[in-house]
């Protein structure tokens, strides 16, 4: 019989051919073709792990040679809250002021979604996007994203898109006591001084009410937190932070890139002198905006809420709103 008429009979044998039956005992079994393909499942599963998520060339495929590896694809989402009993009576808004960080939006909405829920808080993301043409204001957005976060959540958390919180005891739980500022100034990676509020701040929505929320005269980077602090000072209330972990500067991971995202630390006309004051009339009560579109989204399966806002300015009271 010829090479071509051998591999042609080869391939024709069942089961039942003398080939296979070798690798079995006397009497047929399944057992022996069961644990083969775990074998080949248990190998197929080690390939992807290694040929994902790490760096280098793929295995077997010479020193500097071969295919990138692919990132592995993100876990399932835990199932919602509402679904379990023990998730408790509070729930959170994460309020997140936003405009033109979507590398950072994609990594940040699916990673806190899973954080919150493996700690059993309820919660609902707000993406506060600002679609204006002004200066970005994120005092401003927060007071939108509480104005507009609805009556069943009772307490937000201030949240930065670019932090994410690496130590699984920080504590997201209902700040009842007063304002809880998770990214404390002993565990920011950047921003070490004493009244330093920003971050990450979670607070009950009457406490938020109690201090008229943020002052809406920061347009661009810097000083609305500061300005905040005298306000939750102003209010009575005291500023409370975690303790017990042991993780220092490596407690978040911070996602901004400096060289990447410039931040607009301009100051204009009088605004390097009022960006040192007391707001005492503004912030809730007199923000003006408008919500071009409200949208529920899902980032590789976590929902969220993204608010398109377009927000108002008078340049006579803050002229700094318009890039000069």
């Amino acid at each position: 019989m010829g090479p071509a008429r051998r591999r042609t009979a080869f391939r024709l044998r069942g089961v039942g051919s003398p080939l296979l039956l070798g690798l079995l005992p006397g009497r047929f079994s399944v057992f022996p073709l069961f644990f083969l393909a775990l074998l080949l499942g248990f190998a197929s599963l080690l390939w992807l792990q290694l040929s994902c998520s790490g760096e280098g060339p793929l295995p077997g495929s010479g020193q500097g040679q071969g295919a990138p590896r692919q990132p592995c694809p993100p876990p399932a989402p835990l199932p919602p809250p509402e679904d379990e009993l023990s998730w408790g009576p509070h729930r959170l808004a994460l309020l997140v002021p936003f405009r033109e960080r979507f590398e950072e939006l994609l990594a940040f909405v699916p990673y806190m979604h899973r954080f919150l829920s493996k700690k059993r808080i309820r919660h609902h993301i707000f993406i506060l996007n600002q679609v204006d043409h002004f200066r970005f204001n994120r005092a401003s957005l927060i007071n939108v994203g509480f104005l507009e976060s609805g009556n069943d959540t009772d307490y937000i958390a201030m949240h930065d898109v670019d932090l994410l919180p690496l130590n699984e005891q920080l504590d997201y739980g209902f700040p009842e006591a007063g304002p809880f500022h998770v990214a404390s100034p002993e565990l920011h990676p950047l921003y070490h001084y004493k009244t330093y509020v920003g971050g990450i701040l979670l607070l009950t929505k009457q406490h938020y009410e109690m201090c008229n929320g943020m002052s809406n005269r920061f347009w661009g980077w810097g000083r609305e937190d500061d300005e905040f602090y005298r306000r939750i000072k102003g209010a009575g209330l005291q500023v409370h932070r975690p303790s017990g972990i042991t993780t220092g500067y490596e407690t978040f991971q911070h996602l901004h890139d400096p060289a990447w995202r410039k931040r607009d630390q301009k100051r204009i006309a009088a605004q390097k002198q009022e960006q040192f004051k007391v707001d005492r009339e503004g912030g809730l009560n007199n923000v003006r905006y408008q919500i071009e579109s409200r949208t529920a989204l899902s980032v590789a399966g976590a929902p969220c809420t993204v608010l398109n806002i377009l927000l108002d300015c008078d340049t006579s009271e803050t002229p700094w709103c318009v890039f000069g």
